[in-house]
């Protein structure tokens, strides 16, 4: 399954404003400007409430949450996909 839908409608809606400025799948939302830390745990809660994880402390790294490719891919290894 591939959840870049449901990410990219996420982030346009919270953090761009409903401005689809054709954000790439694979560019860094941190060092992009689009989220903050504050961000992170929004996207973080999302995540959880959407998709019924747990997201541990030691899973809140760039490589799962840094751009919605990376998103995606620790999506599918967390469910099982």
């Amino acid at each position: 399954m591939d959840y870049i839908e449901d990410i990219n409608k996420f982030i346009i809606e919270n953090f761009l404003f409903g401005d689809e400025n054709n954000l790439e799948k694979n560019a860094s939302l941190l060092e992009n400007g689009i989220i903050d830390s504050t961000g992170v745990l929004e996207l973080i809660s999302f995540l959880e409430e959407t998709y019924g994880i747990t997201i541990e402390d030691d899973e809140m790294v760039p490589e799962n949450l840094d751009s919605m490719d990376n998103i995606n891919n620790f999506l599918k290894k967390k469910l099982n996909n």
